[in-house]
């Protein structure tokens, strides 16, 4: 980069890029804020999103899957409704706008899981959607309560969850806790939380961070090597910079378990300043939103500052 700095260019971004970058980089006024993310629900990757929505308030006429997926392409597509979702929240859509109040009317009316055509806020059986669930819905204003009761008897006894436990796994999976963990949270800011529910939400975080954020607990060998490969939108998946995030929203300390895992981030920084997009899951989608893997990626790079200046403000 030239005569632009990172700060600029993030800020020469999509609304969705602004506005978190005021906020978590640059410290803006609230109403500077306020101000940039208004423009997510009529400009950028925002109003993209929200235009593809189908009448009835679903995305490609399914919950989990497109209405005509019929799992013979490759990857996981991306265009349902949980993933749109999903994605609408971290762009940071106000949840009290017009168009947030119309889409989640329609899909609490009209959303089914292809489980077993349970009601789309009741959520389904499998933790990991079903914390992405609480997510979402506890982000958008759904009274969630029930499937967040679910979730807190679903813990395993290494503290975290998997989704397939229903099939006999007792060992938790660093990509279902860290869903349940986002869902968790969001309920926890949202409603205040209970007792119960910070309990669970710190037993899966005793589970990421007794590994590191990234090794096997037994070996101490790396679980995955996607694991330290950042991508966005990150969907279900893991990786240390999600997790790191996520320890960064909670408002905590920064452990000293996660020193290593910090270590990844500050490497993988660019001479330039900025962090490249690492991984793309395969799948289809509305559209892109970065990439394609090995260019400077705005999500990537922005999330990486703010952690980093969360750890080293500590």
């Amino acid at each position: 980069m030239t005569d632009m700095t990172v700060i600029d260019w993030l800020l020469d971004g999509d609304p969705a890029i602004r506005w978190q970058v005021l906020s978590d980089l640059t410290d803006a006024s609230p109403s500077e804020v306020a101000a940039e993310r208004a423009r997510v629900e009529h400009e950028g990757w925002g109003a993209r999103l929200l235009a593809v929505e189908d009448a009835d308030g679903l995305w490609a006429g399914g919950a989990c899957f497109p209405a005509a997926y019929r799992g013979d392409e490759p990857g996981q597509p991306w265009t349902a409704t949980m993933h749109s979702l999903q994605t609408l929240q971290l762009l940071g859509l106000d949840p009290a706008s017009p168009s947030a109040r119309r889409a989640i009317a329609l899909v609490a009316a009209n959303g089914r899981w292809e489980h077993d055509g349970q009601h789309y806020f009741d959520g389904e059986v499998e933790p990991c959607i079903n914390g992405r669930t609480i997510e979402s819905g506890a982000y958008f204003g759904v009274d969630v309560t029930a499937v967040v009761e679910r979730i807190l008897g679903e813990r395993l006894d290494d503290g975290g969850w998997n989704c397939e436990a229903e099939n006999g796994s007792v060992r938790s999976s660093f990509d279902t806790t860290i869903d349940v963990l986002d869902g968790l949270l969001e309920f926890e800011r949202s409603t205040g939380g209970s007792a119960e529910v910070l309990a669970a939400r710190t037993s899966g975080e005793e589970y990421l961070l007794q590994r590191n954020l990234f090794r096997r607990l037994s070996s101490g060998e790396v679980v995955e090597p996607r694991y330290l490969q950042f991508a966005f939108p990150y969907y279900w998946r893991y990786d240390v910079l999600r997790a790191l995030d996520y320890f960064r929203r909670t408002g905590a300390t920064p452990d000293p378990r996660m020193a290593e895992a910090i270590e990844v981030v500050r490497s993988k920084q660019q001479p330039d300043g900025r962090w490249l997009m690492e991984r793309v899951d395969p799948g289809r989608v509305h559209f892109e939103i970065e990439g394609p893997v090995g260019t400077p990626g705005r999500w990537n790079t922005l999330r990486a500052l703010r952690v980093l200046r969360w750890w080293d403000e500590r």
